[in-house]
């Protein structure tokens, strides 16, 4: 153990030894462990190394090309829960953590996914139901349109410029897809807030991550969508809440 807490620090991995004991004890073999440490080692995610990642409490199957959920994210999650809603839509699914831990809050809960990458769609029908491969809502089958308590989207919002910026394991190892937002971060959420109201309830809520930075464009966005916009922060992350006005 001591060897591999020692390659894992030289690696630069802050928490050598936690990852250490996640490797070991997903290893089967001394050879499968030597592998496992060589690919972290080499910059890998540890959880594309281990094939999962926590997240709310839950152990999300990831397979490697795919964004790994982020921790902050829990607290989309749970303004969504807040809401207590029937029918959801995990838009930008990723690996289907925001949807998988919801339908874990929420018994009963009828949930759809959708994602533009075939990567993550595979994964994320290892985690939920009802995942479709296609651009935003396109392919979406009719049942949900206007019966949508809760839209969650994890839209990239990343600007262009500032991918270059980022750590080396979403740099290289995640799909740019899930991290490039366009010139200012906001062009899916554009997109997202514009086709959003077709497929809400009456009511219903539009819940986005975004920075502490882009809120205000991003309100004024949901507001020229018809949506009211409201803004929820825990000091790390930050959410929009935007409801679809009744008329």
């Amino acid at each position: 153990m001591s060897t591999i807490i020692s390659t894992l620090r030289a690696a630069g991995c802050v928490f050598a030894e936690d990852e250490a004991r996640l490797l070991t004890e997903a290893a089967a073999s001394e050879a499968e462990l030597n592998t496992l440490v060589d690919r972290r080692a080499a910059g890998e995610p540890l959880e594309h190394v281990l094939g999962w990642a926590e997240f709310c409490g839950l152990r999300i199957a990831i397979d490697p090309g795919v964004f790994v959920p982020r921790r902050r994210t829990e607290f989309l999650v749970a303004q969504a829960v807040m809401l207590a809603p029937r029918v959801v839509l995990d838009l930008c699914c990723g690996s289907g953590a925001v949807g998988a831990a919801l339908q874990d809050a929420i018994p009963g809960l009828e949930l759809y996914a959708a994602d533009i990458d075939p990567v993550a769609v595979r994964c994320a029908r290892r985690n939920v139901e009802r995942v479709y491969l296609g651009d935003l809502f396109d392919p979406l089958p009719p049942e949900p349109r206007g019966r949508l308590d809760v839209v969650v989207a994890n839209t990239p919002y990343v600007p262009t410029k500032e991918i270059r910026l980022l750590p080396p394991e979403a740099r290289l190892h995640e799909p740019r897809v899930a991290l490039d937002g366009g010139a200012d971060g906001l062009d899916i959420y554009r997109r997202v807030a514009a086709a959003a109201p077709e497929w809400l309830a009456p009511g219903g809520h539009l819940l986005v991550e975004t920075s502490e930075r882009q809120a205000t464009t991003a309100t004024a966005i949901a507001a020229a969508a018809g949506l009211t916009p409201d803004l929820a922060s825990d000091g790390e992350t930050t959410v929009l809440v935007a409801t679809l006005r009744v008329s």
